[in-house]
């Protein structure tokens, strides 16, 4: 294994473990296409370039792209309950 092999590993790991301390969910998104990156970087160094670009296809846009959107959709809903909550107080 060489040194850049270990480097990429390493790299792998940290980006993993900020993924699942990060709590906040819109933060958390953004660590994981950083993530992706990394797992990107891993499979160049273990030469798998067609698992390499699948992955960024995949974890570094699509995956936190769909997220995001689902983030979206929800702060949408609860913004919607919230106000029609506020009309029915008042009402």
């Amino acid at each position: 294994m060489t040194a850049l092999q270990v480097t990429a590993l390493i790299l792998v790991a940290v980006a993993g473990t900020a993924v699942v301390l990060t709590p906040e969910a819109l933060r958390q998104t953004l660590v994981l296409a950083i993530y992706g990156m990394a797992m990107t970087v891993l499979f160049f160094t273990f030469q798998a370039p067609d698992v390499a670009l699948s992955v960024i296809v995949v974890s570094t846009v699509a995956l936190p792209v769909i997220i995001l959107a689902a983030l979206r959709k929800i702060r949408e809903q609860e913004r919607e309950r919230a106000g029609g909550e506020e009309e029915e107080d008042s009402g």
